[in-house]
């Protein structure tokens, strides 16, 4: 295909990429209360949420139900996305491109998981009950609950995504197991580093909680690095395609 082609074709993968988004997005906005029986499931009972602005509750309704439309069409997503590439890949690289695009989601959606069953409902809890005096009491926003339960999410999600990375750069000769292994204790420090970061909270439970699976990931990596792809060198240069 021309140029021109090859930008009509994208414009229609975005388009229907676009559609599918909106399309269980308003199916979410539809099912306003089963959306928000799961959103607001990791609160702790005892806090109660309110909101002090005309339009917040409207306005964070859309803006979840379009959150729910992306993480639930993100499967039709990646297929239109590798659909469009792969005519330009060679039969290894697609291969490869697969078990990444697959991988990846998989490994998001269950960082995801983990900061909803997991690390979010002790930051919550431990916030929404900390008090710096009795006479001090906590009105947390459902805007402010709605912000911190997404961004822990997505930082988890995107925390998950290491064994992917480092299998990829693995396959492509940039790392393998001995150099992780070599690093291991400095990866430890800015493991705990990134953790105290993305943890709003600063005691060293909640730190654990967020380290540790992070650490067995990086344990998870050193397996997964050792290869580097047929042909390809230690500098990633590639000498010869399958």
């Amino acid at each position: 295909m021309t140029f021109w082609e090859h930008l009509d074709e994208l414009r229609s993968v975005l388009l229907r990429c676009l559609a599918a988004i909106v399309v269980v997005a308003c199916v979410a906005f539809a099912f306003r209360e089963e959306v928000f029986s799961v959103v607001l499931a990791p609160k702790d009972e005892a806090v109660r949420l309110i909101n002090t602005e005309l339009t917040s509750q409207f306005v964070i309704h859309v803006m979840v139900s379009f959150y729910v439309g992306l993480l639930v069409a993100a499967p039709y997503l990646l297929y239109e996305a590798y659909r469009f590439v792969a005519p330009a890949l060679y039969q290894n690289e697609r291969r490869y491109a697969t078990h990444v695009v697959l991988g990846g989601y998989v490994m998001f959606m269950m960082g995801t998981a983990f900061s909803y069953f997991v690390v979010f409902p002790i930051t919550f809890r431990f916030l929404g009950n900390y008090q710096v005096a009795d006479e001090v009491t906590n009105m947390i926003s459902l805007q402010s609950y709605i912000d911190t339960l997404m961004v822990l999410c997505l930082l988890m999600g995107v925390v998950f995504e290491i064994p992917v990375l480092t299998w990829l750069l693995g396959k492509m000769g940039v790392v393998n197991g001995s150099l992780l292994r070599k690093y291991r204790r400095h990866a430890i420090v800015a493991i705990v580093v990134v953790a105290a970061i993305i943890t709003p909270t600063s005691d060293a439970f909640t730190l654990a909680v967020v380290s540790v699976p992070m650490w067995l990931l990086y344990e998870v990596s050193i397996w997964l690095a050792p290869s580097p792809i047929k042909g390809v060198k230690g500098n990633g240069k590639e000498v010869k395609r399958e």
